[in-house]
């Protein structure tokens, strides 16, 4: 399961959403945050949602993206 089908499943089950209103969330929240994100890790967001989150880099894309987005918002 990609890293997109997780977070669907998660809202489905989180707000009792049908998986068509789900998608939608998703989707919007995707692109909301594609047009915050500094463009070269906007460019990746739909390749890093459709794997499993693990790039060949050490420590993977996930553990790099978070590091990235916690400096982004005050190192939480």
């Amino acid at each position: 399961m990609n890293i997109r089908e997780q977070l669907l499943q998660i809202i489905m089950s989180k707000a009792n959403l049908s998986q068509e209103q789900a998608e939608s969330a998703v989707d919007a929240g995707i692109e909301f945050l594609k047009t915050k994100l500094p463009a070269p890790i906007a460019g990746q967001v739909d390749t890093f949602l459709g794997g499993n989150g693990e790039s060949s880099a050490g420590g993977g894309m996930l553990g790099g993206l978070g590091g990235m987005l916690g400096g982004m918002f005050g190192g939480r």
